[in-house]
C-alpha cells in the first residue's frame, strides 16, 4: 500500500491542484508530517473519546432536535429544508411506509429529526437505521432514541459498522440515505467508488451527503476550533493532525474534496439533482461572544442579507469549494421496490 502511495501522480489530486491556482501566500502547505505515536491515530477511537459533550457540539441542544443551534446551525437549517421536501414529497406520493439509512450516524440526531417528522406527516411504518465505527457514539445515539425506538410502527436501530463494509439492506430498499457532515472525508479516496456504488445499490429514492470543501475554515473535529493550539492538514497523504489544549493528540485521516470531484463520485451511479455550497457567509459573520458586542449577536437585518448572498452565490462554482460545507443531493437510478399499503391519500 505504502508503494502504492508513492506512484500516486500527485499533480492529479484535487485539492492539490485547487491549492496550486491561489496565490503563494494562500497556498496550503504539502509538506509530509511526522507521525505522532502518541496521538490518537483511530478515527474510530478518536470520537469514541469525544465525551458527552461532543452531542451538543455537533448538534445543539438534544433534547430540542429541531432548535437547530449547534455551531453548524445554518447549514443544519439547510440539510433539513431539503430531507423535510424529500418526506413530505414521500407522503404526498401515496407512501404510508419510509425507510431510512444514516451512514456515520454519530450520535443518532438526524434519525430522530426523521422519525419524529415522519410519524408527524402520518407514516405508520417507520424503519430506520443508523451505523457508526465509533461505539460510544452508537450507546449515546441507542439512550437518545429509547423513547421513540418504542412507538409502534416505529424500528429505529443503530449499529456499529464500518461504510466499506457491504450494507445489509435489500437493493432499493432505502427512501433517505444519508451520510452526513463529513463522514465520507474520513475514508480513503481509493474507497469512495465501491462505497457510492453500494450506497446506490440500497437507495431506490435519494441520497444526501455533506462534506466539507478545500476552501472551507478549519475545524477540529469533536471541539471548538478556540481550544486548538496546532493544526495541520496534508492535502497530499490526506491526513489531520490536531493538538487541543486539554492535550490531546489527534491523527487521522481526512480528505477535502472540491465540487468537481464530489460530483464525480457519484454521478456514475446516482443523478445528481443538486450540487451546492453551505455557508459561504454566517459562520464567517458569526460574531463571538468573547469579544464582540452583545448587541450584535442578534443582527437579524445582517442574517437576513446573509441569506440572500448565500441563495445567489450557492451554487457558483468559484465560491462552492470556498463554503463551510458541500452538499450534494442525488437520486437514485433504480425503481423503487413496491410497498404494502402505499395508496393515494384522501
Amino acid at each position: 500500500m505504502e508503494r502504492l502511495r508513492h506512484m500516486v501522480d500527485q499533480d492529479s489530486i484535487p485539492s492539490r491542484i485547487w491549492a496550486s491556482n491561489l496565490s503563494v501566500s494562500h497556498r496550503v502547505g504539502h509538506s509530509v508530517l511526522a507521525v505522532d505515536h502518541e496521538a490518537t491515530d483511530d478515527v474510530a477511537e478518536i470520537y469514541n473519546q469525544a465525551g458527552d459533550d461532543y452531542i451538543s457540539y455537533a448538534d445543539g441542544d438534544p433534547s430540542q432536535p429541531f432548535a437547530f443551534d449547534g455551531m453548524h446551525a445554518y447549514a443544519d437549517r439547510c440539510v433539513w429544508a431539503v430531507l423535510e421536501t424529500k418526506l413530505a414529497d414521500l407522503r404526498a406520493s401515496g407512501a404510508s411506509s419510509v425507510r431510512f439509512l444514516d451512514a456515520g450516524c454519530g450520535p443518532g440526531t438526524w434519525l430522530r429529526r426523521l422519525v419524529i417528522r415522519s410519524r408527524a406527516l402520518g407514516f405508520n411504518s417507520i424503519t430506520a437505521r443508523g451505523f457508526d465505527i465509533a461505539q460510544a457514539q452508537i450507546q449515546r445515539a441507542r439512550l437518545a432514541a429509547q423513547n421513540l425506538s418504542s412507538l409502534p410502527g416505529v424500528n429505529l436501530t443503530f449499529d456499529v459498522a464500518d461504510l466499506t463494509d457491504r450494507l445489509p439492506e435489500p437493493d432499493a430498499s432505502v427512501d433517505l440515505t444519508l451520510c452526513l457532515y463529513s463522514a465520507l472525508s474520513h475514508l480513503p479516496v481509493a474507497s469512495l467508488k465501491d462505497i457510492s456504488t453500494e450506497i446506490a445499490r440500497v437507495t431506490s429514492g435519494h441520497f444526501i451527503t455533506t462534506v466539507r470543501p478545500v476552501g472551507s475554515t478549519p475545524t477540529a473535529f469533536i471541539d471548538s476550533v478556540e481550544n486548538v493550539r496546532r493544526l495541520k492538514q496534508d492535502h497530499v497523504r490526506d491526513r489531520c493532525e490536531i493538538d487541543l489544549s486539554d492535550g490531546r493528540r489527534l491523527a487521522f485521516g481526512f480528505h477535502l474534496f472540491t465540487a468537481v470531484e464530489l460530483r464525480n463520485h457519484f454521478s456514475g451511479c446516482f443523478d445528481i439533482e443538486d450540487l451546492r455550497g453551505l455557508d459561504l457567509f454566517h459562520c464567517r459573520f458569526t460574531p463571538d461572544s468573547r469579544w464582540n458586542p452583545v448587541r450584535w449577536l442578534g443582527d437579524s437585518p445582517l442574517a437576513d442579507e446573509l441569506d440572500l448572498l448565500e441563495k445567489a452565490c450557492a451554487a457558483r462554482p468559484e465560491f462552492m469549494d470556498r463554503a463551510a460545507h458541500l452538499l450534494l443531493i442525488a437520486r437514485s437510478r433504480r425503481g423503487a421496490a413496491p410497498k404494502a399499503g402505499s395508496v393515494a391519500l384522501p
